[in-house]
């Protein structure tokens, strides 16, 4: 829950959820090919007059922005299968320490596919489907059936963010390590002792990021990314960035276009991230945003929202004190139960997987349709191996982040949280002492700096039942991108993300991306 896994869904495509109406245009014409305001082959941080300073980084040297890429056929994912003839994979180098450019370097894996109208084509698109840490390498050709007529005149470009996966991926601990983890560790601790094992798990998995992965866990940050994406846009031939971001994916979106006003070209962020929220704040949201999503669900069941949601509360509790066992011989936990809920919130189309695996709980006494629920969040696969996404993602978000709330801070905030949600609250609250417990490289930032006042128009979605990111982070961050800047577009319906949900949102977006037309401030899709 901590973020939202990926916004795209990890199968073929994105979240299919209602139907929604057909919009018109304003028909104002962007101009993402005008020159780049700054110099040739300068791809220091140079924010606008009268914003917040941001760190300056030296310029880049030659030999990093004069790179050529080799594109290959690409190496079968970890997961299996392969990405088909038409993608292409390569890597770059970017420097380890943007601070000193010239020094040692890592590399960032891309994978490709060209546009199919050669004559017409505009670039390349980068898209960031969110996480933090998920791989764009593997899931952009899973998806990329969403994006065909995007496709037509623009390459796609996935890319793993460092930290990720093939891109010097950060690893904290074993498969054996995380197994124990999630079935021992109570993630909403009662006792002393149970909140001694909390703390000493988030201190263990700190210490293993650091013995596994200590070279470049200072260097993991999302702003640290968004200088990676200016110089990978150097070195694709763009002179302005045409990008798609999600969930996460829209921080990186919304602090490129902050430290990069000038480069800005066609943006979108969909499910976006409150840029104004710490990690306190974020927990806040998520227990209004997956509350409101459940309640949402059980509506359309036609169950009493309140009463039902105490009734899972209750499930949830009786859990805690006997897990519920499943035919593989694992235990469902309340922890492994919690998340199990959550994955289908993400999408209105998942809805009834989980009215199943609810009923199995409560009827059956039996957990297997929520555990495989959450082993499919948690990156488990029927062999019992994780990916590396959670260690990835804790790294970034740590490596971002300031905040390291307290214990005691935590356990204040439980009834503030409890009664935004009684069945996530609890989780989110104790979450914000654990996430960042004695995390061994100290945080950048309290929040993103978003403000990009000079950047071209950039469209911001918000889905209004969305429960990872609820609709009011979309809101905040089209007003901090400026006026003129963040361009707000409304998409009345559930689930994290509203691309490919209908014709309104994904003809708007696409009109934008290949015609240049940018919505009108303010539009709304669904209803």
């Amino acid at each position: 829950m901590r973020a939202h896994r990926v916004a795209v869904r990890a199968g073929a495509g994105l979240l299919a959820a209602g139907l929604l109406a057909g919009c018109g245009l304003l028909s104002t014409e962007a101009e993402p090919d005008a020159p780049a305001d700054g110099r040739p082959g300068d791809v220091s941080a140079s924010p606008s007059p009268g914003l917040k300073e941001t760190p300056k980084t030296p310029p880049l040297p030659a030999a990093l922005t004069s790179q050529r890429p080799d594109w290959q056929r690409c190496e079968p994912p970890r997961n299996g299968g392969a990405p088909g003839s038409e993608w292409r994979c390569t890597s770059v180098k970017v420097p380890l320490d943007h601070a000193k450019p010239s020094g040692e370097t890592i590399s960032i894996a891309l994978i490709r596919k060209e546009a199919r109208d050669k004559d017409r084509r505009l670039g390349s698109m980068l898209f960031n489907f969110g996480g933090p840490g998920g791989s764009g390498v593997e899931i952009l050709p899973r998806a990329a059936s969403s994006y065909e007529k995007l496709n037509s005149r623009y390459d796609l470009v996935g890319f793993d963010p460092r930290g990720v996966a093939a891109s010097s991926g950060v690893n904290c601990r074993t498969d054996e390590e995380q197994e124990q983890a999630l079935r021992s560790v109570d993630l909403t601790p009662d006792t002393a002792a149970e909140e001694t094992a909390f703390l000493k798990d988030a201190a263990d998995f700190g210490a293993g990021c650091e013995r596994r992965s200590g070279k470049v866990l200072p260097h993991v940050g999302t702003s640290n990314a968004a200088r990676d994406l200016d110089l990978i846009r150097q070195i694709l031939g763009d002179d302005k960035l045409s990008y798609f971001g999600f969930s996460y994916g829209t921080e990186l979106g919304g602090t490129y276009a902050h430290l990069f006003p000038q480069n800005v070209g066609r943006t979108v962020l969909d499910a976006v991230v409150d840029p104004t929220a710490d990690g306190v704040g974020h927990a806040r949201n998520q227990a209004r945003g997956f509350q409101r999503a459940l309640e949402n669900y059980l509506k359309d069941r036609g169950q009493d929202p309140k009463a039902a949601s105490e009734r899972i509360a209750r499930l949830l509790a009786g859990i805690d004190r006997k897990p519920l066992p499943t035919a593989s011989g694992r235990e469902l936990t309340e922890s492994l139960a919690l998340t199990g809920i959550v994955t289908p919130l993400y999408s209105q189309s998942n809805w009834p997987t989980l009215t199943a695996a609810l009923d199995e709980a409560e009827n059956k006494g039996t957990g297997d349709g929520l555990l495989q629920l959450a082993d499919s969040y948690n990156g488990r696969d029927e062999n019992g191996r994780y990916d590396t996404q959670a260690h990835s993602q804790r790294a970034i978000s740590c490596a971002d982040s300031k905040a390291r709330p307290t214990v005691d801070e935590a356990r204040a905030l439980l009834p503030e949280f409890r009664r935004l949600s009684p069945v996530f609250g609890p989780f989110l609250a104790w979450d914000t002492a654990g996430w960042c417990a004695q995390w061994p490289v100290d945080g950048e930032r309290e929040t993103p700096e978003t403000s990009a006042p000079g950047a071209g128009p950039i469209l911001v979605i918000g889905t209004t039942g969305d429960p990872a990111t609820p609709y009011e982070g979309a809101q905040r961050m089209a007003d901090e991108l400026g006026k003129g800047v963040g361009i707000m577009l409304t998409n009345k319906g559930e689930g994290h993300g509203a691309y490919g949900e209908g014709d309104c949102v994904t003809e708007a977006v696409d009109s934008y991306f290949l015609d240049g037309k940018v919505p009108e401030d303010g539009k709304t899709c669904g209803g």
